[in-house]
């Protein structure tokens, strides 16, 4: 499994659903980050020095930083969605069919309903 950091603004159950199967995953505030609004640029250097990939729902920034700064240990960018089962099963498995996230821009989405 993975090590993943997630943003800020990350939804909490979906971490926990993630830490259910069996991810490593540490959050903005376990880090001591939470509320002190720092840069994308940071989260994702934070990330980087720490060998998590970021999972963030803040998908304009992130594909950005991805583009200017490929060298990191991967970056997940997940549209908004309010069954938070569904989107760390969609998460989990993404994450599962791969073999390394470094340097990887991956993109989850929420299925049309």
């Amino acid at each position: 499994m993975a090590p993943l950091y997630t943003d800020e603004n990350f939804p909490l159950p979906v971490v926990e659903f993630l830490r259910a199967f069996g991810h490593d995953v540490l959050t903005a505030r376990e880090a001591g980050n939470a509320n002190l609004k720092i840069p994308d640029e940071d989260v994702l250097m934070f990330a980087t020095r720490n060998e998590r990939a970021v999972l963030t729902r803040n998908r304009r920034d992130f594909i950005r930083l991805h583009r200017l700064q490929p060298n990191h240990a991967g970056i997940i960018v997940c549209t908004e969605d309010p069954d938070f089962e569904q989107l760390a099963t969609h998460i989990h498995e993404m994450i599962s069919a791969e073999t390394r996230l470094k340097e990887k821009l991956m993109r989850v989405n929420r299925p049309a309903i």
